[in-house]
């Protein structure tokens, strides 16, 4: 019998006999929640082992350094029982990994079937559901959804569109012009308004003094012409 084997069965049999009263009662083996609980126990068992081994490693290391080259037997056998030791630390260590590995894979697998239960009860829900469902129908549903659907973008449009009696648009825009046009004349008689225009004719300019001065001097010269043609 293996070493592993017999700690399976140290282990099992001092787990008391209520854990072992319900192994005999299942049927088919234990449950998954039960080999994991017994894979995490065994693992705090080991932990604490090795606990215990590193801590007697490091009093045997103490007691061959206390002795010495003084007592080299004492020595000798301090340091042979720390070998004995780290090898049964070494086993634990492997020990443990494949502890580790089964429990971490019996989860994994526990998880696994957990979904796949949960998966087919939602696939039976679901068949359920669509068992009062006829394609057919469904297909007819949808084109009548979709018909109405047309009618009320038609009736949106028809509420929306442009209500009463139509204008010439160039004929608004004239009267606004000629509105635009009666603001701006209101706006200047507001003003004063612009100067009126005078009825009578203005005044013809008065000749400057140098045409008067050429003027007279003319008539000063007909005068003296005259006078000499008399005599």
């Amino acid at each position: 019998m293996s070493k592993i084997s017999k700690l399976f069965k140290g282990s099992s049999g001092g787990s008391g006999s209520s854990s072992s009263s319900k192994h005999h009662r299942s049927k088919g083996g234990p449950s998954p929640q039960e080999a994991i609980h017994r894979l995490r126990e065994t693992e705090e068992m080991l932990t604490k082992k090795q606990d215990y081994l590193e801590k007697k490693i490091e009093q045997e290391i103490a007691t061959a350094r206390k002795h010495g080259t003084k007592n080299k037997r004492a020595a000798l056998q301090a340091l042979k029982r720390k070998k004995r030791l780290e090898q049964q630390l070494t086993q634990i260590d492997g020990t443990l990994s494949t502890i580790e590995f089964q429990r971490e894979a019996l989860e994994n697998s526990h998880t696994n079937t957990e979904v796949l239960k949960n998966m087919g009860f939602a696939a039976k829900a679901m068949k359920k559901v669509h068992e009062n469902m006829d394609v057919d129908k469904i297909d007819d549903l949808m084109q009548d959804i979709t018909e109405q659907q047309d009618v009320a973008r038609e009736i949106s449009e028809a509420i929306s569109g442009p209500f009463g009696e139509q204008f010439d648009e160039d004929e608004l825009l004239a009267e606004l012009e000629e509105l635009e046009q009666e603001d701006l004349e209101e706006n200047m008689k507001s003003m004063g308004g612009l100067p009126s225009v005078p009825s009578s004719k203005l005044p013809s300019s008065q000749p400057s003094h140098r045409t008067k001065s050429k003027k007279r001097a003319e008539d000063d010269d007909d005068m003296h012409m005259l006078a000499s043609w008399a005599t």
